[in-house]
């Protein structure tokens, strides 16, 4: 699938699809398992919503997606976050942990 640089990330629609509790829930499944199925477990919320919130965190450049067969898996778009936005995704990581 085709991904933007990291120089296309804009700071307002990262802070956007961030600051969704399911998005940032799903952002921060990703940072602890490294990926996460287009459904995971736990996630209740319809599928129609989902694949929306799915599309949001893409299209802000947050996460990539590759195909594994008919399955699709999401992951962190992490270096390029940081590259673009040095400590945004750690400080938004450890404010959940608080």
């Amino acid at each position: 699938m085709e991904q933007r640089g990291h120089e296309d990330q804009d700071l307002a629609v990262v802070l956007h699809a961030l600051g969704d509790p399911v998005r940032l829930a799903l952002v921060r499944r990703m940072a602890e398992d490294g990926e996460s199925a287009c459904s995971p477990d736990g996630v209740d919320v319809p599928r129609s919503t989902l694949s929306n919130h799915w599309r949001i965190l893409r299209e802000a450049g947050i996460t990539q997606t590759r195909r594994i067969g008919k399955a699709r898996v999401m992951a962190l778009r992490r270096a390029d976050l940081d590259a673009r936005f040095p400590g945004l995704l750690a400080a938004v990581l450890a404010e959940g942990r608080r």
